[in-house]
């Protein structure tokens, strides 16, 4: 079983057990696939100042990257969706600066019967216009790079899913925002420092999460880390000034060496832009480590 369909059983497995929780006999759901499709995606940059573009993806396996320069101008999105079910067929909306690409609505009665051979994988590469994207998606396995984009805010938010994030080059413009709200995941967020964001609000139930804040500082920024149960890992590069000020309930602490404790805080010396980190885990471990 693939790692996607992994995530949407164990979906399907918390429907039941709330299910059988509140005594409530709830029917079946056969999902019926077909042959796989696949769909070319070409939305042409709005003639706007800032584009709002949201991305609406239910479950499955979702990929993003930047456009090549040459073309970027052109296209805000370009790439392809495949398929196996009419459910999941895209679709786009346009209403001046605001654009929403969506999975069709696969409407469920009851709990879901998932089958292996259950397909809807995106493929996109996202412009260089400036934007504020807004990714909201389900049970789902995710490969983002954002490096190279130009996010004025970004804002995710997902269920059950194992997503690996990364800046991978600086973002273009300043970020005023960025926002992340997880389910029960699996989520690695790297090169974080190249997102180039003022405000990070990162929060999530039970799960293994890994911040880390390689890349290029250009300014200070508040970082806000809100958990469950869980593991948290957040990387500061060696020669980065860095607070992190710990709170919440059994949470254990470990720190590499560079780190110094002085209190309820944890300094990591350095120079430059300053990064402020508030940690609030219910229970788990939290580590802290240089690179």
């Amino acid at each position: 079983m693939s790692r996607n369909r992994t995530l949407l059983a164990l979906a399907a497995l918390a429907l039941a057990t709330l299910a059988c929780s509140i005594n409530i006999d709830l029917p079946k759901h056969n999902v019926i696939t077909g042959p796989t499709q696949t769909d070319e995606i070409q939305i042409p940059a709005p003639d706007v100042p800032v584009a709002n573009l949201s991305l609406n993806f239910a479950a499955g396996e979702l990929k993003i990257s930047s456009i090549a320069e040459a073309i970027s101008s052109n296209f805000l999105v370009s790439g392809a969706a495949s398929y196996n079910t009419p459910d999941f067929k895209p679709e786009i909306e346009i209403n001046e600066e605001n654009i929403r690409l969506a999975t069709g609505d696969l409407q469920i009665q009851g709990i879901p019967n998932l089958t292996d051979n259950l397909v809807n994988r995106w493929d996109l590469q996202l412009g260089r216009q400036p934007m504020n994207l807004k990714i909201n998606a389900g049970a789902y396995e995710g490969d983002l790079d954002l490096g190279g984009l130009a996010l004025k805010s970004l804002d995710i938010t997902d269920g059950a899913a194992d997503v690996r994030l990364r800046f991978s080059t600086p973002n273009l413009t300043e970020m005023d925002s960025l926002r992340y709200q997880t389910g029960a995941s699996n989520v690695r967020l790297t090169g974080l420092a190249n997102a180039n964001f003022t405000s990070l609000i990162f929060r999530s139930g039970a799960g293994n999460y890994r911040l880390d804040f390689s890349g290029e500082l250009q300014r200070d920024g508040v970082v806000t880390i809100e958990s469950g149960f869980s593991q948290v890992v957040i990387i500061v590069p060696e020669g980065v000034s860095a607070k992190v000020i710990v709170g919440g309930g059994f949470m254990n602490t470990n720190a590499s060496d560079g780190w110094t404790k002085q209190g309820d805080f944890y300094i990591l010396a350095g120079s430059g832009p300053t990064l402020t980190i508030n940690v609030d885990i219910g229970a788990g471990d939290l580590t802290l480590q240089t690179k």
